[in-house]
């Protein structure tokens, strides 16, 4: 990772800054942080982002706080973000650092030392001073409640505040005992259950439907190839926004499914008949939470609703596998293919963050709900 500004903090850890490098070698301790942080992330870490950096990075650069210049070695590192420098967001000369989303990136928590993640986060919010940089940061799609939240809510003499708040379906099996996993789907309503059972009898009319979880990292490979052939054999392809279509993104996504598969964190889940995907969903894993990144069907058997039995059929996997507490959909809200089977929820806001003292910071607040605001009038009127 090439070298940038680097600035003590209170507390004597440094800040640095460094530029999203995906000819730089992933660091050892950025993929130490991403393993252990206190929320997990993995669109933040370090064999996600460089691949996405091609495609998605444009202007993004890394905060770091780490016990030592980032780059020296046995450093370790207790906080990243991903950020772009923005002027304009409201029209005013009044900066703002932006945490880095994108269409596969649908989480924008920071990576913060699960250890002391109090002095991670007071240290991250110390780095802009530190570095020449504004005091305002704009989390996109932040969780709303948690450990995160209570992190920024115990912060003293600093304010924030939350915009776009709304909820996500999960599937939260965290400290459910083993009767508890097997009665979840319980509440599944009558008319449901006859409609799942519809759906399979006609999925199953044309030969036995299994379905396939793909792990093996010699798989992977062939079976990503076969989710972007399905991806673009429907609506997406029709629309030009296929991964099939976009060589950048489909680099991205196997540079990220090689590395994540390598370390056994990702799954490609799919329904399967005769040699032939009728649906399937890509989820990188960190710790024991799981991530719905990218879901697709076969539209010719739209009938047998491939997707609902896909996403049933996953549920009852993980109701058996232990080794997972949560399934997060990152999908809009009342998204009902995983509300209907699932639920959790997991609430997200964009989050503006005083990271300093910042006399202007009730002007950016109210500039920023004023932005909400005009955004919901125009999606309201849109509807109309």
């Amino acid at each position: 990772m090439s070298a940038g500004p680097t600035a003590m903090v209170p507390g004597g850890l440094f800040a640095a800054l460094r530029p999203l490098d995906p000819a730089s070698p992933a660091s050892a301790a950025w993929r130490a942080l991403g393993a252990g942080a206190c929320v997990p992330n993995p669109f933040y870490e370090a064999d996600y982002a460089l691949p996405a950096a091609r495609a998605f990075g444009d202007g993004v650069r890394l905060l770091v706080v780490a016990d030592r210049p980032p780059e020296e070695p046995g450093a370790r590192w207790l906080a990243l973000w991903p950020f772009r420098s923005s002027r304009t967001r409201w029209g005013v000369p009044l900066p703002v650092l932006v945490g880095w989303t994108h269409g596969f990136c649908p989480l924008g928590v920071p990576l913060l030392d699960g250890t002391e993640p109090a002095r991670a986060l007071q240290a991250l919010c110390d780095a802009p001073r530190a570095l020449g940089l504004s005091p305002r940061l704009l989390l996109l799609n932040a969780p709303a409640d948690g450990p995160f939240a209570e992190l920024l809510a115990a912060r003293t003499n600093r304010r924030d505040a939350a915009y776009w708040a709304h909820a996500r379906g999960a599937l939260d099996l965290a400290g459910l005992k083993p009767a508890g996993r097997a009665g979840y789907l319980d509440h599944v309503s009558g008319k449901g259950r006859r409609k799942l059972r519809l759906g399979r009898e006609r999925l199953e009319a044309g030969g036995a439907v299994a379905f396939e979880t793909v792990a093996d990292p010699a798989a992977l490979a062939a079976a990503l190839d076969d989710y972007v052939a399905l991806e673009t054999a429907g609506w997406k392809g029709r629309a030009g926004t296929a991964l099939g279509q976009r060589p950048a993104e489909a680099a991205f996504m196997r540079g990220m499914v090689a590395g994540f598969g390598a370390q056994g964190r990702i799954r490609i889940v799919r329904l399967r008949r005769n040699g032939r995907t009728l649906a399937a969903a890509i989820l990188p894993r960190s710790g024991t939470e799981a991530f719905v990144l990218k879901v697709s069907y076969d539209e010719a058997e739209a009938a047998g609703a491939p997707g609902v039995r896909l996403v049933h059929r996953l549920t009852e996997a993980a109701l058996r596998d232990g080794a997972i507490d949560r399934i997060d959909s990152c999908a809009a809200p009342d998204y009902r293919l995983a509300e209907m089977f699932w639920t959790g929820r997991r609430a997200i806001a964009h989050r503006l963050v005083e990271a300093s003292p910042d006399r202007f910071f009730p002007l950016a607040a109210a500039l920023e709900h004023a932005r909400e605001r005009y955004a919901g009038w125009q999606m309201r009127r849109r509807v109309r």
